[in-house]
């Protein structure tokens, strides 16, 4: 099997697009205080967008296997950046919303503290720099 690398091709301007190793694409775009078009998600949103996605899927499968029944699931980010270069984010906050009829506010909270703690890579990446903290909601079905 041909291990494939990430690539990102500048296409013009400030934005650029890039591939994963999975052959999904996205692309990127700088504000327009950076000389962007603000046509395209922003290198450091898409650090949000990473652990975000990724304590979804974590969360939703270990929901499944706790049988709740939860027919919408969403995360809220909201990122603290430090003032000087690098800026990087030194707070991050995850409201993880489930919705669905019967849903154990037990097993939302070991769920995403099973994906914070245990099986995020990206969360994982981001505590390095990054204090995060999480809170969830459950909304009814």
């Amino acid at each position: 099997m041909t291990n494939r690398v990430a690539k990102v091709k500048w296409v013009g301007g400030m934005t650029f697009l890039g591939e994963s190793p999975s052959g999904n694409s996205v692309v990127m775009d700088a504000g327009i205080e950076s000389g962007g078009n603000d046509m395209g998600v922003r290198p450091m949103e898409m650090l949000l967008l990473g652990m975000g996605g990724c304590a979804s899927i974590d969360v939703i499968m270990i929901l499944k296997k706790a049988r709740q029944g939860v027919v919408d699931c969403w995360v809220e980010l909201d990122g603290e950046r430090v003032d000087d270069h690098p800026r990087y984010f030194n707070k991050i906050h995850a409201k993880f919303f489930v919705k669905g009829n019967n849903i154990d506010a037990k097993h939302v909270e070991r769920a995403i503290q099973l994906s914070m703690d245990k099986y995020c890579s990206a969360s994982a990446q981001m505590a390095g720099l990054a204090e995060i903290t999480t809170e969830f909601e459950i909304v009814g079905g």
